[in-house]
């Protein structure tokens, strides 16, 4: 499990064209972490206060949840 680098994905948000930080984090994870498995980007999220914070505000609770919401991208 990676952590988050968090001054990385500042500098890989000024390039992006998302609006929702939720949604530029976990394209930083894929590309950054070349991360594609929803329960290895979840347990990152999970490990990380900010990122769990991110999880509970959509209410993803798991990594099920968590692949549900990247097939919605």
């Amino acid at each position: 499990m990676a952590r988050i680098d968090w001054d990385e994905y500042k500098e890989y948000k000024k390039f992006s064209m998302k609006k929702d930080n939720f949604e530029i984090l976990l394209e930083f994870m894929k590309s950054y972490y070349n991360m594609n498995n929803p329960k290895e980007m979840y347990e990152t999220l999970k490990a990380d206060d900010i990122a769990q914070m991110m999880l509970e505000k959509r209410s993803i609770t798991d990594a099920e949840a968590l692949e549900n919401f990247l097939f919605k991208l």
